[in-house]
């Protein structure tokens, strides 16, 4: 799993910048699922008024979308662990998901490596 803040640009902006390139270093092979976290703040007034003073705006659902796509990611997932709920159970049912194919594709697993991240 790489993540990111919604609320944060330059977190997500990490995540083409740093984070993939790390994984894919250390981990070739991982499935990665990119996950937006703190969407509960996507539509909080006094965020969304402290980014637009820095001329900035939360990311929104179809460029983590976007952003998932271009860089490979099984699958794109949003959570807040604030409203908990069912965002959160997702992301691990597309975590464990992604791992099971991973594992199917290979027939075995593998040595040493990783699967998900």
């Amino acid at each position: 799993m790489v993540a990111f803040s919604v609320v944060d640009p330059a977190s997500f902006e990490s995540v083409s910048a740093r984070w993939l390139p790390e994984v894919r270093h250390d981990c070739p092979q991982a499935a990665i699922l990119l996950v937006g976290t703190k969407v509960d703040l996507r539509e909080d007034v006094p965020t969304i008024q402290k980014l637009g003073a820095q001329g900035l705006a939360p990311i929104s659902y179809d460029q983590g979308l976007q952003m998932a796509q271009s860089v490979g990611a099984v699958k794109y997932v949003e959570c807040s662990a604030l409203t908990q709920g069912p965002s959160l159970r997702l992301l691990f049912d597309e975590a464990i998901r992604a791992v099971l194919v991973q594992l199917t594709k290979d027939h075995k697993r593998p040595q040493g490596g990783c699967l998900l991240l």
